[in-house]
C-alpha cells in the first residue's frame, strides 16, 4: 500500500508520474461514475415509470442540485473537513443511495435518492480537487487535474457501458446495486491513495466570509464560475436528450447499442488529459475559446439523419466541452489567491447549478419545440462561454 500512495506524492520520475496520475484519475472515474452512467438508462426508465422524457431527465440529473449544494458547503466548511477522511466518507456513503434507487417506487423518490448521490459525490469530488491545488505546485497541478477531470470523462463512457450492459442483460436493479460496489471500491482506493499524503504546499485555515468575498471580487474566478455554469449546461443539455434522438426513428438505436454509442466519449479521454499542456503553451484564453469552438463544430452534425454524422457531432461536443472543463477546473485553483477548497467548491456550486437548469430548460424546449431548437440553445450557452473566456489572462 505504501507504493501504491507514494506515487502521489510530487516530484517523481516520469513512469512514477504516470502512475500517479492513473491513481488520480481512476479516483475521478469512481467519484463521479454514478453521474452520468444512469443517461444510458434515461428509455429505459421512462418506460419504466411511465413518465415524459422532460421529467425523467430532470429527475436523472436531479444530482446536480445535490452537487450543487455540496459544493456550497465544501466552499463554507471546506477548510475545516479532513481531505482523506472527507473524501473517504463521502464515497462509502455514497454507495447507500444508489443501493437505494433499485426499490425507488416512483419518480419522486427516485429524484430524491438521485439528489442524495449528488451531496456524496460533490463533497469527494471537491475535496479531492482542494486536496491537489494543496499538495502541488502551480506546474504539477494541471497535468494532476487534468488527469482527474480525464478520469471524469473516463466515468461517462465506461460508467454508460456498464449501466447498459447490465441493465441489458441482468435488469434495472442490478445496475444500481453494481455501482454501489463501485462506490466502495472509490472509498477503499481514496483510503489508501490520500491515507499517506505529504505535508500540504498551500494549506490556508482563514475566515470562510473573507475567502468567499475574496473569490467574488476576483473579474476572473467569477469569469471562471460561469464558464463552468455553461459547461455542464451545454454538456448535460446535449448528452441527456441525444438518447432519446437516437433510440427515436430514423436512428431506433436499441439498449445495448446505445450504450455503445458512447465510446463518442472515448477520444475526449486523450485530449482532457492533454489539456493542460496546450493551456501552458497556448494560454488558458487561447485554449478554452479552442475548447469551445470544437463543441460548436459538432453542433450542427447532431441534427443530421445519419448516425455516423450525429456520433461525430458528440465526439466534437464532448472533446471541447470536457477539454474546456480541466482548463476551467486549472484556473480556479491557480488563480484563487486563498483558500482553494472554498475556490473549487464555489466553482462546483456553480458548475452543478448549470447542469440542474441546463435540464429543466432544455428539457421544456425538447419537449414544446424538438431537438433543433435544444441544440440552439445549447449554442448560445456555449457562445457565452466563449465570452467569458476573452475575461480571462493568457497564463502559460
Amino acid at each position: 500500500m505504501a507504493s501504491l500512495t507514494a506515487h502521489l506524492n510530487p516530484g517523481l520520475t516520469a513512469r512514477a508520474a504516470i502512475a500517479r496520475s492513473g491513481i488520480i484519475g481512476l479516483m475521478a472515474f469512481l467519484t463521479v461514475v454514478d453521474l452520468f452512467a444512469a443517461q444510458a438508462l434515461l428509455p429505459s426508465l421512462v418506460t419504466h415509470y411511465g413518465v415524459s422524457p422532460a421529467a425523467m431527465g430532470l429527475a436523472v440529473n436531479a444530482c446536480t442540485f445535490g452537487m450543487a449544494a455540496s459544493g456550497l458547503a465544501v466552499a463554507l466548511f471546506g477548510s475545516r473537513i479532513g481531505r482523506r477522511t472527507g473524501i473517504v466518507t463521502s464515497l462509502a456513503a455514497l454507495a447507500i443511495p444508489t443501493a437505494a434507487l433499485a426499490f425507488a417506487p416512483n419518480l419522486g423518490v427516485f429524484a430524491a435518492l438521485r439528489i442524495t448521490q449528488g451531496i456524496f459525490m460533490a463533497a469527494a469530488f471537491g475535496l479531492t480537487l482542494a486536496y491537489l491545488g494543496e499538495h502541488y505546485s502551480a506546474k504539477e497541478s494541471a497535468s494532476a487535474f487534468a488527469a482527474y477531470i480525464t478520469g471524469n470523462v473516463a466515468s461517462n463512457l465506461f460508467g454508460r457501458l456498464i449501466a447498459a450492459g447490465v441493465a441489458d442483460h441482468i435488469g434495472l436493479q442490478a445496475a444500481f446495486f453494481a455501482f454501489a460496489l463501485l462506490n466502495l471500491a472509490g472509498a477503499a482506493l481514496a483510503f489508501v491513495a490520500v491515507g499517506m499524503s505529504p505535508t500540504p504546499m498551500t494549506r490556508e485555515k482563514t475566515d470562510a466570509t473573507t475567502d468567499w468575498l475574496s473569490h467574488l471580487k476576483n473579474s476572473e474566478l467569477r469569469a471562471s464560475f460561469g464558464i463552468g455554469f455553461c459547461i455542464l449546461f451545454a454538456f448535460i443539455g446535449t448528452f441527456t436528450f441525444v438518447n432519446f434522438v437516437l433510440v427515436g426513428p430514423p436512428h431506433v438505436v436499441g439498449m445495448m447499442r446505445l450504450g455503445i454509442v458512447y465510446f463518442v466519449f472515448l477520444p475526449s479521454i486523450v485530449t482532457t488529459l492533454i489539456a493542460g499542456a496546450i493551456g501552458q503553451r497556448i494560454g488558458t484564453r487561447r485554449a478554452l475559446l479552442a475548447g469551445f469552438g470544437v463543441a460548436v463544430l459538432g453542433l450542427p452534425l447532431l441534427l443530421s439523419a445519419n448516425l455516423s454524422v450525429v456520433l461525430a457531432g458528440m465526439v466534437l461536443v464532448a472533446i471541447g466541452t470536457f477539454f474546456a472543463q480541466a482548463l476551467a477546473t486549472t484556473h480556479v485553483s491557480r488563480t484563487a489567491t486563498s483558500d482553494r477548497a472554498a475556490a473549487s467548491g464555489m466553482y462546483l456550486a456553480s458548475y452543478f447549478i448549470g447542469g440542474l437548469i441546463g435540464t429543466a430548460v432544455l428539457g421544456q424546449v425538447f419537449d414544446r419545440l424538438g431537438w433543433p431548437a435544444t441544440v440552439a440553445g445549447i449554442a448560445v450557452v456555449l457562445a457565452i462561454a466563449g465570452l467569458l473566456s476573452l475575461r480571462l489572462k493568457d497564463h502559460r
